[in-house]
């Protein structure tokens, strides 16, 4: 994990030294999570991510400027999901006993397609959103959305129903 912490931190510090035109970006994220990533996806640095290889990014993808990804315990984010700047999606805890609390609990964070969260969202370890679903901005998300709902709120709340189908047309 350390080794591979290293070397995350050395393609996320070179991505977020300079410019760099929307093709070397995903150059540095294909580097990062060890796998292709699609042309179709965006992000705006900086981005920071502490692992990389547990990130899973789908197509049309867009995460603004700001974003902190802590993969470790594996971050997949469907396609056409959009993430506002300065959110953040943890996927380690810690233990709640002082003396273990050292130890790292991993839990995925699913997002599903479509999905659009606000700016400075915070996503906790064992989550997972809903396709279509919309996360205002702000909010700390510590349990599953279902799809297409809205919510907001510390922590969030169902706000309402969007009545749209995450579906893609066929």
């Amino acid at each position: 994990m350390l080794q591979a912490s290293q070397e995350a931190l050395q393609v996320i510090t070179e991505l977020n030294a300079a410019y760099w035109t929307p093709g070397e970006v995903r150059g540095f994220l294909s580097t990062l999570t060890g796998r292709r990533v699609d042309e179709s996806v965006t992000v705006f640095p900086p981005f920071y991510c502490e692992f990389g290889k547990n990130l899973t990014l789908g197509k049309g993808v867009f995460i603004n400027m700001g974003c902190t990804f802590q993969d470790a315990g594996g971050i997949t984010i469907g396609e056409g999901t959009l993430i506002g700047h300065g959110s953040t999606v943890v996927t380690v805890n810690h233990a709640v006993d002082p003396e273990r609390r050292g130890d790292m609990i991993p839990a995925p964070v699913v997002i599903g397609r479509q999905v659009w969260l606000g700016a400075r969202v915070t996503v906790v370890p064992g989550v997972t959103i809903g396709d279509g679903a919309i996360v205002a901005a702000g909010a700390v998300v510590t349990k599953d959305v279902p799809a297409n709902a809205v919510v907001a709120g510390v922590p969030a709340r169902l706000i309402r129903m969007t009545g749209f189908d995450a579906a893609p047309a066929e």
